[in-house]
């Protein structure tokens, strides 16, 4: 009777446990949601550099958010990130397409996100000096983007962009569901 009485006791703390867990964890469906939330935003951001849509691109970059692009330029709030992206949708990349492949996208917590693409911008006339192209003629960089969930809205709050070195052999990117 005292190892049965114990046994109920166990199963029934450790059913308190998980349910516990579970509670803690977002629902399967929720996580599902929120992955193709960003994945359109992603999807968002390449339509809006085709188009040279510069308000479209920072349309979902947060107010306090952090951005350092390929030349090493460090900027602060979503103004910056519009009037940057005015300045190379108008100049250097006037006229430029980009293709955002989702090489990694992991939830650290129910509310934060981190992204990786592996970018390809063609059509440029000149890059900036230092910067290279692929054998295919591609500027290659790798952007990771942190997106956080505020108020029920997904915001990117850094944007890291580095480019790829010539020497760096790249491989196509795989369709892949991440973590």
């Amino acid at each position: 009777m005292y190892l049965h009485g114990m046994l109920v006791r166990a199963v029934t703390l450790s059913g308190i446990f998980v349910s516990m867990a579970l509670a803690t964890q977002p629902a399967g469906s929720q996580i599902a949601n929120d992955e193709a939330v960003v994945r359109d935003i992603i999807q968002e951001e390449t339509a809006a550099w085709n188009r040279g849509d510069a308000v479209l691109y920072s349309r979902h970059f947060a107010e306090d958010g952090v951005f350092t692009n390929i030349l090493g330029q460090f900027f602060i709030g979503h103004d910056a990130f519009l009037r940057q992206h005015e300045f190379i949708f108008k100049g250097p990349y006037h006229g430029t397409t980009v293709q955002l492949d989702i090489i990694s996208l992991k939830f650290l917590r129910p509310d934060v996100v981190i992204i990786h693409t592996l970018s390809s911008v063609t059509g440029f006339e000149k890059l900036a000096p230092g910067l290279g192209t692929d054998s295919k003629g591609r500027l290659r960089t790798r952007l990771m983007q942190v997106f956080l969930k505020r108020n029920g809205q997904w915001a990117i709050a850094d944007y890291h962009n580095i480019d790829v070195k010539s020497q760096i052999p790249v491989s196509e990117p795989q369709a892949r569901r991440d973590q």
